[in-house]
């Protein structure tokens, strides 16, 4: 009951902020041609959804370079795993995210406004020009944010990662910063509409850069294996099996 009206009220809020935002976001990007104002707004609204629905996040370990731009990879359980990793993130992000939210009204508009990258991953030459975006994107100084399983694991093992972000980061150069993200299943499990309160760790690992690796599996098998490190020990040999 106390879940119901939690996430009813974080719903609600959520609605009414991004309405709101809208209004003043949307012509303030388009009258100054930037969307960090956009991307203010969106991430007061993610952390105070959160903080209504009774989320509390503790973040380890972030010794990262501000300054630098990364490609940040973590593991996929939940609905809450996006508002919850990106605002905790410095500067601003790009992220790889499906095609079809990009129809949501508002929300598609604000993520094409805010160089949120489409990905098609049922058709391989959007997907590779899925990737030019994204490099374009880190070029223009933003961060990438990628959740390289593509889709929320059911049970907390990791899915094999899909190979696309990998080749990015070959292709730039650009650093991967793996992320673990715990228990945000168990307060939105895949399938339930409702968020429970509770705590969510946020564990960043040190930056990993692609240019000490020969090829693209070397790399995805060190990423998963520098996110597979902070889940609990009965989920770390199965998420060290080899990417698809």
């Amino acid at each position: 009951m106390i879940a119901a009206f939690r996430t009813a009220l974080a719903l609600l809020f959520v609605i009414i902020s991004t309405t709101l935002g809208a209004l003043v976001g949307f012509p303030w990007t388009w009258i100054t041609g930037s969307a960090d104002g956009l991307y203010a707004i969106a991430m007061w609204i993610a952390r105070n959804g959160l903080r209504l629905a009774g989320v509390r996040i503790q973040v380890e370990g972030r010794r990262i370079n501000p300054a630098e731009t990364y490609i940040f990879m973590c593991n996929h359980v939940s609905n809450l795993d996006p508002p919850i990793l990106i605002p905790a993130l410095p500067r601003r992000t790009s992220v790889l995210v499906k095609k079809e939210l990009f129809q949501v009204p508002i929300l598609g508009r604000a993520m094409r406004l805010g160089e949120l990258v489409a990905v098609d991953r049922r058709n391989r030459e959007a997907a590779l020009n899925s990737m030019r975006q994204a490099e374009e994107a880190m070029g223009r100084g933003l961060n990438m944010t990628v959740f390289p399983e593509g889709t929320r694991s059911r049970d907390g093992h990791m899915l094999p990662f899909k190979k696309g972000p990998f080749y990015l980061a070959m292709d730039s150069g650009v650093s991967i910063v793996p992320v673990t993200i715990l228990g945000s299943d168990s307060l939105m499990p895949k399938g339930s509409p409702l968020i429970h309160a509770g705590t969510v760790r946020l564990v960043f690992h040190e930056p990993i850069s692609p240019k000490q690796f020969g090829d693209n599996d070397q790399l995805i098998s060190a990423i998963r294996a520098a996110i597979a490190s902070a889940l609990p020990p009965a989920f770390r040999e199965a998420d060290l099996d080899p990417a698809s």
